[in-house]
């Protein structure tokens, strides 16, 4: 019986804005009697990727979930009272913070697998404003069509592709276990209607604990992989579609990583006036909603002669990315399966990737000949 860390970026438990990770923990304990150790971030600590504040202090508390989401905190370890599932780990850090500690300081040596699941992938509103009518009909499968509202794309993404792969908390927290030498495995959900239909929450989570299993008990091979050859990291996105409920579920792919690119993420706020402006939304594609913060709580406002010209809020224009068109979607991609409404499982190493022979092996044929 393995020994699992479960991680994620969110934060603790709740209905609205971490609404899988302790599903995910009661099938990985209950279905499959697997033990779960479980350090996550005390907040939101998305669209960080695999970050470390290095400067900082990180402090923790012990957590004590019931079964409905709530439990008390406390600065020192206490035995379980009536009604608590587990004593979990806080920490003011970032999910790849988490991730490290836990392997090194908390359980160094005991961790087999490291989960990091995604807790909501949701892609704010506030992200685009475009008109949907243009692009949604005509390129996007009927199971994605029925969520649309005016005037803004629907929260729909999950971790898939390098554009958002990269910059998610969740795949960095399973970086920084793979970098550590054990298994790691990041799960997201994609969100395609808000709020998420709740009947979708458990399915989506068996399906993911099955197919953990299948990874654990069948973990393929990767002759430059970190650990014994094998493959470093393993990034499951689920949509939390229709399919889930029906008898024979999504059709899981295995896929490569849709290689695409951002433009814009920020835009200038310098002197406006305009209130909306005046406040930080979530930070990311993997974001919840109550990641936000006025600008008076995050920094100095935006109308004042010490603040000058150089202010820029997050405000990216991603409607290429959550809506690309189809046919520029490689086939057996991340960003196919997920367009098709399938599951993606995607193999990825634990490095920035080298583009096939383009360095000769041919010892003599390495250096350099030419003058700078």
């Amino acid at each position: 019986m393995p020994t699992i860390l479960l991680t994620n970026d969110d934060g603790p438990p709740n209905p609205k804005d971490s609404p899988f990770i302790l599903g995910l923990y009661r099938h990985l304990t209950k279905k499959l009697g697997w033990d779960v150790k479980v350090v996550i971030p005390n907040a939101q600590k998305s669209w960080i990727g695999k970050a470390f504040h290095i400067k900082d202090i990180t402090k923790g508390n012990y957590f004590y979930p019931k079964e409905s989401g709530e439990g008390e905190v406390s600065l020192v370890s206490r035995p379980l009272k009536d009604g608590e599932l587990a004593e979990w780990i806080l920490l003011d850090g970032t999910p790849a913070t988490c991730a490290n500690i836990a392997l090194h300081n908390l359980f160094p040596g005991k961790i087999d697998l490291v989960v990091n699941n995604l807790s909501s992938s949701i892609l704010q509103k506030h992200l685009c404003s475009y008109n949907c009518s243009d692009i949604r009909p005509k390129l996007w499968p009927q199971h994605f069509r029925h969520v649309f509202w005016c005037s803004k794309f629907p929260n729909f993404l999950t971790n898939i592709a390098a554009a958002f792969a990269l910059s998610s908390g969740t795949v960095g927290a399973a970086m920084s276990a793979a970098l550590s030498g054990v298994r790691a495995i990041a799960v997201s959900y994609g969100i395609v209607e808000n709020p998420p239909p709740m009947v979708y929450n458990d399915p989506a989570q068996k399906l993911a604990t099955e197919i953990i299993k299948h990874l654990w008990e069948n973990w393929g091979s990767d002759d430059l992989g970190l650990r014994n050859g094998e493959i470093d990291i393993y990034n499951i996105n689920i949509p939390l579609i229709g399919q889930l409920l029906s008898e024979e579920g999504p059709k899981i792919y295995w896929t490569n990583l849709w290689r695409n690119s951002y433009g814009r993420l920020f835009k200038s706020v310098a002197g406006s006036n305009n209130p909306k402006d005046q406040v930080v939304k979530a930070p990311g594609p993997d974001a919840s909603s109550r990641a936000t913060e006025t600008m008076s709580q995050a920094s100095s406002p935006l109308n004042t002669p010490e603040t000058g010209d150089l202010v820029f809020k997050w405000s990216p224009d991603m409607a290429g990315l959550i809506w690309p068109d189809p046919s520029n979607l490689p086939v057996s991609s991340d960003g196919w399966a997920i367009h098709h409404g399938h599951v993606s499982v995607t193999p990825l190493r634990a490095t920035f990737a080298e583009p096939e022979a383009q360095v000769p092996f041919d010892k003599g044929q390495l250096m350099w000949k030419m003058k700078l």
